[in-house]
């Protein structure tokens, strides 16, 4: 059973790894566009980099369903782990 429980920190901590910088790529650039657009600055490069277009590389066909998963699988396999420690 403790076998089961590690695996499950396991990727737990490989999703949040793995997912942690787009997320917050996406947070940090829909937080300052809308601190911009009040002020009337139109930083549309943020807007790309929110939707995952990075110039380049561009991830926008994926770049939202990625973040869902990774976030719905993070939620899920957080909560099994705190579900183990009550």
């Amino acid at each position: 059973m403790k076998q089961l429980h590690t695996n499950k920190r396991i990727i737990h901590r490989k999703v949040a790894a793995i997912s942690a910088i787009p997320l917050l790529i996406t947070i940090v650039s829909g937080t300052i566009y809308s601190f911009l657009q009040p002020l009337g600055i139109d930083a549309f490069w943020l807007i790309k980099w929110h939707t995952g277009n990075f110039g380049i590389i561009n991830f926008q066909p994926f770049y939202s369903i990625f973040i869902g998963f990774a976030s719905i699988i993070s939620v899920i396999s957080g909560i099994n782990l705190l579900k183990r420690k009550f």
